[in-house]
């Protein structure tokens, strides 16, 4: 019994880890603002996302002379597509993230636009899965 249970188990989080799905987001600041954003991902946003299921893979900054003063990448990874809708809205709603924001941008709007998001499934050969 104890083997099946433990079966099940195992079985239940490969499933679940098939389901998971992968989010590139690309934040395009406003001139100056690239510290700031930086900052408040660094102090702030990623332990706010880890208490919304939002799990961090990696942050970068481009190469490219121009936009690496503007713009910061990076990947999450959500346990399904439905978990991450859920994840965004519990993340947007969090009083903690309101006021970090809010403190964040008290000296200018440090986002020149919306965040792109492109929601992803590892290919059949990748790594991440």
């Amino acid at each position: 019994m104890t083997r099946l249970l433990g079966l099940v188990v195992l079985l239940a989080g490969f499933a679940s880890a098939q389901n998971r799905v992968y989010e590139l987001r690309t934040y395009t600041c406003n001139e100056g603002k690239l510290e700031a954003l930086k900052a408040r991902f660094r102090d702030h946003t990623i332990e706010i996302f880890k208490r919304h299921g939002i799990e961090s893979v990696g942050y970068w900054i481009p190469q490219d002379p121009v936009l690496s003063k503007t713009t910061l990448i990076y990947i999450v990874v959500h346990p399904s597509l439905e978990a991450a809708k859920k994840n965004w809205a519990a993340f947007r709603d969090d009083p903690e993230w309101k006021k970090v924001a809010a403190e964040s941008e008290k000296d200018g709007k440090i986002l020149a636009k919306p965040p792109e998001a492109v929601y992803m499934d590892p290919a059949d050969f990748s790594k991440l899965k």
